[in-house]
């Protein structure tokens, strides 16, 4: 499904318009809305933003991701925020799509953001699900990052850090109101689900905050690990795997519905939408049903999803499988279980002896049928036969043609 993505204002906690992205599905409503919080100093265009916001949209959810006040292309001073304030815009972010009609349903927070939708669901009552992704247990976590500069803080009241490579104002207000923070009781209080997501080897903030959450927290909760990733999920096959995640887990508290056929498209169409031009990764929706396509690593996907070679080999795997059960079905034959290894290659045409080319390359593919039941010989035989005349391999051997044109 193409993601529609447009520029937004709303005022925040202050008054300061904040700059946002609204991501939402190409077609028909969103099913439902969720809102996404950058991690400390990042903004909303941080690749697991966007990753994550795209792969609810592609489940029907648009997301609306904004810069915190001071941050991003967000006005006002960074300064003269602090962790409530954050709480605060991201409730302003809530009453912003409300007044839209647009009610949030789903949080998700990344790093301290992760922190900070714990707090704010508290205020909205509408939200149904709550997912974290590397997230401090107590906000005050954050001061480790600090150092030395604490005691210049402390002394003067304030002081210029360098931190992700650009400078900020850190002030003393900033952390007296992170120590003054109740997390442990917001997240026993949270009633509602909660997805914990964390990497084990996480060196921003240590897997120990995500044990304590899940402990803290009461069912029903989650925990899903993200293995080597790094905190900020700079890999995308990271960014994408956590995306995947929050999306399957939201879509049973959400009641999200599987991906529809486009609006007015007859019966028998699959349409397959790009869902990550920065790579190879496709939505293939057809009529109910929804797969991913994906290439490997190696070849600059992310590994999420069948390749096509392994989709049209699955096409023909499946096809051969149908037919011989129906065939044994309809003449009460005792097949147990029928399993179809399929493999693809290419040949050069000179060693089929049985290929109208004879020259260049042909494709060429294999089956090994496994059969298992009280057959004799000549059941075997049989069944052997009839796969091929299974659909799929009738077209791969026939002269299929295909016409493109581009749409109106």
């Amino acid at each position: 499904m193409r993601v529609i993505s447009e520029r937004e204002q709303f005022p925040g906690h202050d008054g300061n318009q904040l700059a946002a992205r609204f991501d939402r599905p190409e077609v028909g409503e969103p099913q439902a809305v969720a809102i996404f919080a950058h991690c400390f100093t990042c903004t909303k265009d941080i690749l697991a933003a966007k990753r994550i916001a795209a792969r609810l949209v592609s489940r029907g959810v648009a997301v609306l991701r904004f810069d915190f006040t001071g941050l991003g292309h967000s006005e006002g001073e960074f300064a003269n925020t602090h962790f409530s304030s954050n709480v605060d815009d991201l409730v302003a972010a809530a009453k912003h799509l409300e007044g839209r009609g647009l009610s949030p349903s789903l949080l998700v927070g990344h790093s301290l953001g992760g922190a900070a939708v714990i707090a704010a669901a508290e205020r909205l009552p509408g939200v149904k699900a709550v997912a974290t992704v590397g997230a401090p247990y107590d906000p005050a976590h954050v001061v480790h990052n600090f150092g030395s500069n604490l005691d210049v803080i402390e002394r003067e009241g304030e002081a210029e850090l360098v931190l992700a490579g650009r400078p900020f104002t850190i002030r003393k207000a900033f952390i007296e109101d992170l120590q003054s923070q109740r997390q442990h009781e917001r997240i026993e209080n949270l009633g509602r689900p909660l997805l914990v997501l964390h990497a084990p080897n996480d060196e921003t903030v240590e897997i120990e905050n995500a044990s304590a959450i899940f402990t803290a927290a009461r069912h029903p909760r989650s925990f899903v690990s993200l293995d080597d990733a790094d905190h900020l999920l700079t890999r995308p096959q990271d960014a994408e795997y956590a995306a995947e995640v929050i999306v399957g887990w939201a879509s049973r508290y959400l009641g999200l519905e599987a991906p529809k056929p486009p609006a007015g498209a007859p019966e028998g169409v699959t349409r397959v939408s790009e869902a990550d031009p920065a790579g190879f990764r496709q939505d293939v929706v057809a009529g109910a049903h929804h797969l991913l396509a994906d290439e490997p690593l190696s070849y600059g996907g992310t590994n999420l999803g069948f390749t096509p070679y392994q989709l049209l080999a699955a096409a023909l795997g499946s096809c051969t499988a149908m037919t011989v059960r129906s065939y044994a079905r309809r003449k009460k034959l005792p097949l147990d279980d029928v399993t179809v290894d399929v493999s693809h290659d290419k040949i050069h045409a000179k060693d089929c002896g049985e290929c109208e080319a004879t020259s260049g390359k042909i494709d060429h593919f294999e089956r090994v049928l496994f059969l298992t039941g009280d057959l004799d010989q000549e059941a075997r035989d049989k069944l052997l036969a009839i796969a091929d005349l299974c659909p799929v391999h009738l077209t791969l051997e026939g002269k299929a043609r295909v016409v493109t044109r581009l749409a109106d």
